[in-house]
C-alpha cells in the first residue's frame, strides 16, 4: 500500500509475515534527482516483494535511491543490504553500527547473558537461532553513511536535521523537519503499541536514555508525527506523557515483584503488564519471552540505579532484591 502523505513524501506499508507488529511503515521523500527511503522491512521474500511493489507504482528506480535507516532492527534496517545499489548511500547512525550484521560469537553471548537472567537453558538455543535479528537481518555488511545530532539531509523540498534518540536501541535516530513540522520517528514514539524498551549488554541503563530521549522531542515544534508502525498522529507531547505513565506503572509492578523476596528477571516478567493477547505467561511464545525479559531487565536496571533495587549473583545467576 502506498499513500501520499504530503507533497513528495510517502508512506510504503510493508508486511512483516508472522510478526506481531504486522507492518513496518516506510517511507519514501522524492527528490529532483535522487530519492530518499526511510526503514525497509525484513530482509525476506515477501517484503522484498512489497517494497519493489511500492516502488514500481511510484516509478522509483532504486540506482536513484538512497536510505536513511532509523534503528538497527530488522524490520527496519534487514532489507537495506538487498536493496542499496553502488550509486546509493545508506545513512545509519554510530551507537547501532556495530550491531548491525553481528556473528556467531554475539548470538553465543546473548544466549550466555540471558541464561544469566534466569532464562531456561533449554530454551535458549532455539530462541537465539529463531531470533529476528539473526534470521530476517542484513546478510552482508553494508558500507555506511554515519549521521550525528543536528547532521542534515536535504532531499527535494525537504531539509531534515539528524536527532539522536537512543533507548530503544543504542543509537536510534530520528529526523526533524522544521518548516513542515515534521517528525520521522521510528520506533521512538508509537501510537498504537508500545515501543519494547530492552535490555543491551552495550548500553547503560537504556529505560532511563528512553525516558530522557522522549524528554528531548517533547519541545519540538510538531504537526505531523510519522512512526515506524500502524498509524500517525499529530500530537507528540499527549503520546509522550502516556508512554512515561507507562513506564512508570511497569517499574511499580517490577518493584511489587521483589516485595516476597528475590528474583530473577525471568521470574520477575510473569508479574508484568504486557501488551500482548495472550492469556498467561506460560502461553508467551519463546522469542516473545525473550522480549518481555529484556524490558523486565531494563526496569530493574532503571530501579538499580535509584538506589531502590540490589543485585547478587547466585551460583552464575543475576538475582535481584529490594532495598
Amino acid at each position: 500500500m502506498v499513500e501520499e502523505i504530503l507533497p513528495g513524501m510517502y508512506r510504503m506499508e510493508i508486511d512483516l509475515p508472522g510478526s506481531p507488529l504486522k507492518a513496518t511503515n516506510s517511507y519514501l521523500i522524492r527528490g529532483q534527482e535522487r530519492c530518499l527511503i526511510v526503514d525497509t522491512g525484513f530482509n525476506r521474500e515477501e517484503c522484498m516483494n512489497d517494497m519493489l511493489s511500492c516502488l514500481h507504482s511510484l516509478n522509483v528506480d532504486l540506482k536513484d535511491a538512497d536510505f536513511f535507516v532509523t534503528h538497527l532492527h530488522a524490520d527496519h534496517l534487514g532489507l537495506v543490504g538487498e536493496l542499496a545499489t553502488d550509486s546509493s548511500k545508506v545513512y545509519f547512525n554510530q551507537g547501532d553500527a556495530p550491531l548491525a550484521n553481528p556473528g556467531r560469537e554475539y548470538w553465543e553471548q546473548l544466549g550466555a547473558f540471558f541464561k544469566t537472567h534466569g532464562f531456561p537453558q533449554e530454551a535458549i538455543e532455539g530462541v537465539v537461532k529463531r531470533h529476528p535479528g539473526r534470521v530476517h537481518g542484513p546478510k552482508r555488511d553494508i558500507d555506511f553513511s554515519i549521521l550525528k545530532q543536528d547532521d542534515r539531509i536535504d532531499v527535494g523540498d525537504y531539509s531534515f536535521s539528524c536527532i539522536e534518540t537512543p533507548g530503544h536501541t543504542p543509537g536510534h535516530m530520528c529526523l526533524y523537519e522544521a518548516d513542515r513540522k515534521v517528525l520521522l520517528c521510528g520506533d521512538h514514539i508509537l501510537f498504537d503499541i508500545t515501543p519494547n524498551i530492552t535490555t543491551w549488554p552495550c548500553m547503560r541503563d537504556s529505560l532511563g536514555q528512553y525516558l530522557r530521549s522522549l524528554d528531548k522531542v517533547r519541545g519540538l515544534d510538531v504537526g505531523l508525527v510519522l512512526p515506524g508502525h500502524r498509524g500517525n498522529s499529530n500530537d507528540h507531547r499527549k503520546r509522550i506523557a502516556e508512554l512515561q505513565e507507562h513506564h512508570r506503572a511497569r517499574l511499580g509492578e517490577v518493584a511489587a515483584a521483589l516485595e516476597d523476596g528475590e528474583k530473577t528477571a525471568f521470574q520477575v516478567a510473569p508479574w508484568v503488564t504486557w501488551d500482548i493477547q495472550i492469556s498467561s505467561w506460560e502461553s508467551f511464545p519463546m522469542t516473545q519471552k525473550v522480549f518481555a525479559v529484556g524490558e523486565t531487565l531494563a526496569h530493574l536496571e532503571y530501579l538499580e540505579g535509584e538506589g531502590s533495587v540490589r543485585r547478587n549473583i547466585e551460583n552464575g545467576i543475576v538475582v535481584f532484591s529490594l532495598r
